[in-house]
């Protein structure tokens, strides 16, 4: 590594001490940046310059007449050609134009024939002919400028088709308006007319079928209301006695109020002797725990106590009736929970008897049993015993009320029932002179309903034929359809068919000119040349005779001198391209970066072709320089190059090297950054494989070789 060290170190020496090779590795390092520089400013913006590509434009057209009014399209073409700075047009004579086109002075001409217009007015005619342009080129001058001229044609030929579309169709559309706006006039009328027709004639069996209903309705109806002529003295009968019944209803119920003010505190009184009875029948129970099951105490106890449950439960289903019959006459049944209070003290004094047999029978038998079933008959007397107690408490404060309450309400409906049927009777006499006109109603109804449908047939054949006709003249269409599509805005109708359709372009990277575009291919094309002219003037040889170095030593040593250079020509290059020409990069520092790379692994390639093969690797790197012009895609898509171009892409290193520059100036794409930078390694490495492995070898078998070409006085 010393030695390696020791080259280089020497190398920096002798170029700085030595003015002469100071000047020419200047020399070295800025030819490169001029190369870059002036093709990329040559390239800047050739199509933005384009006016100065000179066309001669000749008219002979004679004109014609379009419905009695002159026409001139030639005239026309030239008007617009004027107003039109893409190209340089010059306006000359057709024999100027031809003289000027065969020195050179033109680079094309077209010429409008005298018959043009006369061909365009055709298209109005049974035999309408197709109007041209005479364009003729000059190709000898340029390669690229018939491109341009030939586009420069192609845009008079689209815009002169474009304007007769639009003219031609301005006048259609025009008519076409006018007839729209009239039939759009009537539209409501001749709409509203085709939808009754389709309607009515849709609904024909609808129609037989509702007058077939009608018509037995009609008879049916009169079969109902003779029925109810015949029912009105019933219904008058059944008024009476309803009216009869209401009153006696009211009489019995003011008379049950007045009985009610008696039979309240007898109820009360009932209800106190029930409570009474559950309090006995605890203490009978209570006790029977201290009788012996011999005792005769014991079942005359258990015989009152059943006797005074028998008759609760009748006193109480009594009572629980009396109340039940109050709630059902009374509008609202407010009295329903004290019927259901004593529905359940009923249920409970029942279950209490039952209850009463199983204790009866245990205490006679002295089962051990009987304490449960005390327990339980408990239980159930002191919840008889409550309900008892809360019907009590509410009786005077609440009950009663209600159930005088429940007394007037009915009073009240009975008596409104009396008035209602006695207002029903006075309306009778009505009711019978109303049937009677209905009668006569039906009759005349159904007769009309019987001619109707006598008629019906003739008139579906009349409107079915209408309609028939109607949609054989719509079957091209409808009339709404037709009429929305004449009464367009012709004027936008007219632009719309002269261009239909317009492109909307998006640009994915941007780049805002020509030479920006070009900067990787020119870039990356000098630090090519900028190798190739290090090599063919500085030695890649090591000439010191008292220091025995290694090969790979020599390899290596020198190298880092031409990279050096090549890293100083890189940098000179990047940084003028950005900012002496100000070219276009979205990532400037990565430009000159991938700029700096792409120069270490172009001046590797280089310098091991020449420094293991010699000068014939000088003729192999300008070999590669020539397959690259044309085989990287630098200037045109590899896809429009011959296949056997396509085929060494992938393998050529500019390849790699313009996509790189190009992800700077355009856009990042990180996976194009990797793919590129692996390949360039590859790249290196393989350099570096082969000038360590066979420099050594190489040289060796090529030494008599280059003594003998030496010795020619011709090859140094």
């Amino acid at each position: 590594m010393a030695k390696i060290i020791e080259i280089y170190l020497r190398d920096l020496r002798r170029i700085s001490t030595n003015w002469a090779a100071a000047v020419i590795i200047l020399g070295l390092v800025c030819l490169p940046s001029l190369y870059a520089w002036f093709n990329i400013e040559a390239s800047w913006d050739p199509y933005g310059s384009t006016s100065g590509i000179q066309i001669a434009v000749t008219n002979l057209d004679e004109g014609a007449e379009l419905q009695k009014q002159p026409v001139n399209m030639g005239n026309e073409i030239i008007e617009s050609l004027k107003s039109n700075s893409s190209i340089g047009w010059i306006f000359t004579s057709h024999e100027s134009a031809r003289k000027g086109l065969r020195h050179g002075d033109y680079y094309a001409t077209l010429e409008i024939p005298k018959d043009f217009s006369t061909k365009i007015v055709s298209v109005l005619t049974p035999n309408p002919i197709k109007a041209e342009i005479v364009y003729e080129v000059n190709e000898k001058i340029n390669a690229v400028a018939p491109k341009i001229t030939s586009k420069g044609a192609s845009s008079i030929i689209e815009e002169v088709n474009r304007n007769f579309v639009k003219t031609a169709n301005g006048t259609i559309f025009r008519i076409f308006n006018q007839i729209g706006i009239e039939l759009k006039r009537e539209l409501p009328v001749i709409e509203k007319m085709k939808r009754l027709v389709y309607k009515l004639e849709s609904m024909f069996p609808e129609i037989y079928n509702a007058t077939d209903t009608a018509l037995a309705d009609l008879q049916e109806t009169q079969k109902l209301v003779s029925k109810v002529q015949k029912q009105i003295p019933t219904v008058v009968d059944l008024a009476q006695k309803g009216s009869t019944f209401s009153t006696r209803l009211s009489q019995f119920l003011g008379q049950v109020k007045v009985n009610l003010e008696d039979a309240a505190p007898s109820i009360k009184l009932t209800l106190t002797e029930l409570r009474q009875v559950v309090t006995s029948a605890q203490q009978i129970a209570e006790s029977i725990p201290t009788l012996k099951p011999d005792d005769p105490l014991l079942k005359q106890k258990l015989d009152a106590l059943n006797h005074g449950l028998i008759t609760g439960v009748n006193v109480t289903k009594q009572v629980s009736s009396f109340i039940s019959k109050l709630n059902e006459i009374a509008p609202s049944q407010v009295l329903s929970k004290l019927v259901d209070n004593l529905n359940n003290i009923s249920a409970q004094f029942t279950t209490l008897q039952q209850q009463l047999v199983k204790i009866e029978h245990a205490a006679s038998s002295g089962n051990e049993a009987l304490a449960s079933l005390l327990a339980d008959f408990s239980t159930l007397a002191t919840q008889a015993g409550n309900k008892l107690d809360e019907i009590l408490a509410e009786y005077d404060s609440r009950i009663v009320p209600k159930i005088k309450s429940a007394i007037n309400q009915a009073t009240q409906a009975a008596e409104t029932s009396r008035r209602l049927l006695e207002s029903a009777l006075a309306d009778i006499p009505k009711v019978e002179h109303l049937l009677s006109d209905a009668t006569k109603g039906l009759e005349l109804g159904t007769s009309e309903a019987k001619k109707l449908r006598v008629q019906l047939p003739e008139a579906q054949s009349k409107i079915k034929r209408i309609s028939d006709q109607m949609r054989a003249f719509e079957k091209e269409g409808s009339l709404s359809d037709l009429i929305e599509l004449l009464s367009i805005n012709y004027q936008k109708e007219s632009d719309f068919f002269a261009e239909p359709v317009a492109l909307i372009e998006h640009k994915l990277f941007p780049i805002p000119n020509y030479g920006s575009a070009m900067s990787p291919f020119f870039t990356t094309l000098s630090f090519w040349v900028g190798g190739l002219l290090l090599v063919s003037l500085l030695t890649v040889e090591v000439h010191e005779h008292d220091v025995n170095y290694r090969s790979y030593q020599i390899y290596l040593g020198r190298f880092l001198t031409f990279g050096t250079l090549a890293l100083l020509q890189s940098l000179l290059v990047t940084t003028g391209d950005l900012y002496i020409l100000g070219t276009y990069a979205v990532s400037p520092i990565w430009f000159i970066l991938f700029g700096m790379g792409i120069s270490l692994v172009f001046m590797l390639m280089i310098y091991t072709l020449v420094s293991v093969f010699g000068n014939v690797g000088k003729a192999m790197a300008i070999v590669l320089l020539v397959l690259q012009l044309a085989g990287s895609g630098g200037t045109f898509p590899i896809q429009v190059t011959p296949p056997f171009f396509q085929a060494i892409y992938p393998f050529l290193p500019f390849t790699y090297g313009i996509s790189l520059l190009r992800e700077a100036v355009g856009g990042i794409v990180s996976d194009l950054i990797v793919r590129d930078v692996l390949m360039l390694t590859l790249f290196t490495a393989v350099a570096l494989v082969v000038g360590i492995a066979l420099k050594k070898s190489i040289n060796h078998l090529s030494k008599p070789l280059v003594a003998k070409a030496r010795r020619s006085k011709i090859i140094h």
